[in-house]
């Protein structure tokens, strides 16, 4: 090859085509990695809120779970019932805010079967403002139901020939016999059952005398006195067959049981003597 046609060299890139960097290039990258950073706290906040959520909701879960035992055993306790006798317990609202304020709002306890003061039937009591930390009840009532045979020992004592109870709705039937003359004579009374100022009140409405229906002015006419005074409405005091701290308020004959209603003196729980047997006036 010739001289004359050098081959001329490459020229140097870094010094014929310098590098052209953009103004604020390296900046918005920094700028744009910053936010990435300042994006995590949402979800570092979200997943703490999602943890105390579920621990708010395990901890009600546990409230749930402890609490109606805890309340049954002190009911049981408190008055002298057995120890498998069956309770159920309910609540409603969420409790751990009524757990952290000391008082439940609302307290449900019902049992098929129990005996108080020698009285059994099924109970149902609804409580509000259940202290937890000690004291009084805000209010409570409830309802007891009673079968034909524990109404029959409600009357015991009466001027009524009671030796059996029946039912039919809204009233109840008892049957018994009276002496006339030396001579036993059957006599069945179909009484209204109601409650006047606590005590038991029976509205008779029919009558029968040896099997035969009779006018109810003709027992009276027929019988003397002792006609008169069963005849004629009669009020039952029942304050000593119930705790002290429970009224009677009212009593309907329904689906063949008799349906007590009654008001519970907020002291019962704090108040021994409330728990005891009430007394009837002489």
């Amino acid at each position: 090859m010739s001289d004359d046609n050098h081959t001329l060299p490459y020229p140097d890139a870094s010094t014929e085509h310098p590098t052209l960097v953009i103004p604020g290039n390296a900046a918005g990258q920094q700028a744009d990695a910053a936010p990435r950073k300042r994006r995590r706290w949402p979800w570092v906040l979200l997943i703490v809120v999602v943890v105390l959520a579920l621990l708010v909701v395990a901890a009600e879960f546990i409230a749930r779970a402890v609490l109606p035992a805890t309340v049954r055993s002190i009911v049981i306790e408190q008055l002298d019932l057995p120890a498998d006798q069956q309770l159920e317990v309910e609540t409603q609202g969420l409790l751990l805010p009524q757990l952290i304020g000391g008082s439940l709002d609302t307290l449900h306890l019902s049992t098929n079967s129990v005996t108080l003061e020698g009285i059994t039937g099924a109970a149902d009591v609804t409580a509000t403002a259940v202290p937890l930390r000690g004291g009084d009840l805000g209010e409570a009532a409830g309802t007891i139901r009673i079968d034909q045979a524990e109404f029959t020992s409600l009357l015991a004592g009466t001027e009524l020939p009671v030796e059996s109870v029946e039912f039919a709705a809204p009233n109840a039937t008892v049957s018994g016999s009276i002496t006339v003359f030396g001579a036993a004579v059957p006599l069945s009374l179909t009484l209204t059952p109601g409650a006047v100022e606590g005590d038991l009140e029976l509205t008779p409405v029919a009558a029968s005398i040896g099997g035969l229906d009779i006018d109810l002015d003709e027992v009276g006419s027929t019988l003397g006195s002792l006609g008169e005074g069963l005849t004629r409405p009669q009020r039952v005091c029942i304050a000593d067959q119930l705790p002290a701290g429970l009224a009677l308020t009212g009593l309907e004959i329904v689906d063949g049981a008799a349906v007590i209603d009654i008001d519970v003196d907020g002291a019962i729980v704090t108040d021994t003597s409330l728990q005891e047997k009430g007394v009837c006036p002489n």
